[in-house]
């Protein structure tokens, strides 16, 4: 069915609430595994058709956050979310609880039941308000981004369309639109200081009524952090620190002397790869959707299966417009066995990273609900350090097919995708150990927090200067880095998936066939295996041993000073 076509109904929370109150009882007062399994397969065909309800209201909202009836269903949405919660995990317990957990558990696998432990350690009734309320604070900053109208260019812009001229190859224009761009978030300075205050109040509250020191532990186990921890990520931290950062500030170093900057480089030259200006596509945003369908066909007979279904269905909406909200996400619809592929299209490289990073993930759900028919819909995604493996990786298989989407920029972009791949790493990793601090000190002022910010520049971001523009150059610029304010710790994900991202980029430079074999391995355990046992499935390292980041630095290092320098001026 298309998009279009699928009819919209508010789910009723009284329903919701008898249906899993039966479940629940139903599950407990089993007297074989053979009910208990049948009362737990029926409550998920069930529920199964209540997400994909919630996840077309906010799709729609994202869509067009100025439509009235669909702003009031994310309202609902934010609203009844944390209620539901309240009913699932309630029969997530029984199923906890049961008499034949371990027959249960030999069937849905050990993880599944991992994460319902996880779950209750991270859930009580007795927070229902203050979830709520973290909702509410959430769509409030989205909104905010989403009502961006930026004068420039004798026009007006979105936050998405100004990434456009934020990498323009002009000096003047480049600049402008950071200074434009900073100036926005510069004039909404206390709104979201505000918000953020009380977000971090709001989960500290959470944390304190469910028994934990502070917001950290609450929030790893709201992830569902079964196979790594703190201790973990500090390790991976000072793999960053050792290995990633020496790598990016040379290749920024390298820049600054290719595109005649001053080093180290304000945010706006920071932002220009080449002189010549960074990779764009080489034609229209029609042109881009045709090419990744090709390379869909021709990459492997799944990913074509795939793709056409996405294009068939209207699956997807990416071109940028007034009122849209702005970022880009995957989300699945149960209920009719797809993903749904939400972005922003703005002229620049990101465009085309869109149809690999979240058709990445498209495929990962495509695979595990219409083909793998993944039982239960908890197990359809794994946690997000993995899912990210499958949209960073596939960025890397789309290589071969890069001619299609850049033409004479071809050069230009692998060695910009890869260059991003290092540097992005040391960020990503900032904005983690920011979020550390911040919920470990929970009191600090605004200004205290953009202290924070900037000492943390100096040591994951050394090649960057605080220059004076408005809002950037202030030590501000965590506050358009949307995760921080909706997704506490999902963003080192991101990290730690592309330490096995660029393992499958090394494996696909010698052996492409072995690399997609392994690619699809790990897919095909969709969320039934941990992050660990994931990259074992498909032969990949921990990037927890330091030797791995080592290694990927040594090998991205080896590619980039081999690049054809003559295509990168």
């Amino acid at each position: 069915m298309k998009f279009s076509e699928i009819q919209y109904k508010r789910p009723e929370i009284d329903e919701i609430k008898s249906v899993c109150s039966s479940a629940c009882e139903k599950i407990a007062g089993a007297k074989s595994f053979e009910v208990a399994d049948r009362e737990f397969e029926n409550y998920q065909k069930y529920i199964k058709k209540i997400m994909t309800m919630l996840y077309i209201a906010v799709v729609r909202h994202s869509i067009n956050t100025e439509d009235e009836f669909y702003d009031k269903e994310n309202d609902f949405v934010d609203e009844v979310s944390p209620q539901l919660t309240e009913y699932t995990e309630s029969v997530d317990k029984a199923l906890f609880e049961s008499k034949f957990k371990d027959q249960l558990e030999n069937k849905y696998g050990k993880l599944f039941f991992k994460n319902i432990e996880l779950s209750m350690k991270s859930f009580s009734p007795e927070i229902i308000p203050q979830m709520q309320e973290e909702n509410k604070l959430v769509s409030e900053y989205e909104k905010l981004l989403a009502s961006a109208q930026i004068k420039f260019d004798n026009a007006t812009k979105t936050l998405s369309e100004m990434t456009y001229y934020k990498t323009s190859p002009d000096n003047d224009i480049r600049n402008s639109a950071w200074k434009a761009e900073g100036e926005f978030y510069r004039s909404h300075e206390n709104e979201l200081d505000s918000l953020y205050d009380k977000l971090v109040k709001v989960r500290d509250s959470k944390a304190k009524i469910m028994g934990y020191d502070n917001y950290v532990g609450l929030g790893y186990n709201e992830m569902k952090r079964s196979c790594f921890d703190a201790h973990d990520i500090e390790k991976f931290r000072k793999g960053v620190i050792d290995y990633i950062v020496p790598l990016a500030s040379e290749l920024y170093k390298q820049q600054a002397e290719r595109t005649g900057a001053q080093y180290p480089l304000s945010f706006a030259d920071a932002a220009l790869l080449f002189k010549s200006g960074n990779a764009r596509p080489s034609g229209t945003s029609e042109d881009i959707l045709n090419h990744a369908k090709k390379f869909y066909h021709e990459l492997s007979p799944q990913t074509a299966a795939f793709i056409d279904s996405m294009y068939q269905n209207e699956m997807l909406d990416v071109l940028s417009r007034k009122g849209k909200q702005g970022g880009g996400y995957c989300i699945e619809l149960y209920e009719y066995e797809t993903p749904f592929i939400f972005a922003n299209f703005n002229g620049t490289s990101g465009d085309v990273e869109v149809m690999t990073h979240e058709a990445g993930h498209a495929f990962a759900f495509y695979q595990a609900m219409a083909v793998n028919k993944i039982f239960p819909i908890e197990a359809v995604c794994p946690t997000m350090e993995s899912a990210e493996i499958h949209s960073m990786s596939m960025e890397f298989f789309s290589w071969n097919w890069a001619e299609g989407f850049f033409g004479n920029d071809t050069e230009k972009f692998k060695y910009g995708h890869l260059f991003g791949a290092i540097t992005f790493i040391p960020y990503g990793t900032m904005v983690d150990h920011f979020q550390h601090i911040i919920y470990e000190q929970p009191k600090l002022s605004p200004n205290e927090r953009h202290d924070v910010w900037r000492k943390l520049l100096k040591t994951y971001m050394p090649w960057m200067k605080l220059d004076g523009s408005p809002f950037y150059g202030e030590g501000m610029g965590w506050q358009r880095q949307s995760h921080i304010y909706s997704s506490p710790f999902y963003y080192i994900d991101y990290c730690l998936a592309q330490a096995a991202a660029l393992q499958f980029w090394r494996l696909a430079q010698s052996d492409m066939k072995d690399a997609w074999n392994r690619y699809m391995e790990l897919v095909s355990h969709a969320g039934k295996l941990n992050y660990l046992e994931l990259l074992k499935t498909a032969g990949l390292k921990s990037p927890f041993d330091e030797n791995t980041l080592k290694d990927i630095a040594q090998s991205a290092k080896v590619w980039l000073d081999s690049a054809d320098k003559s295509h990168l001026l």
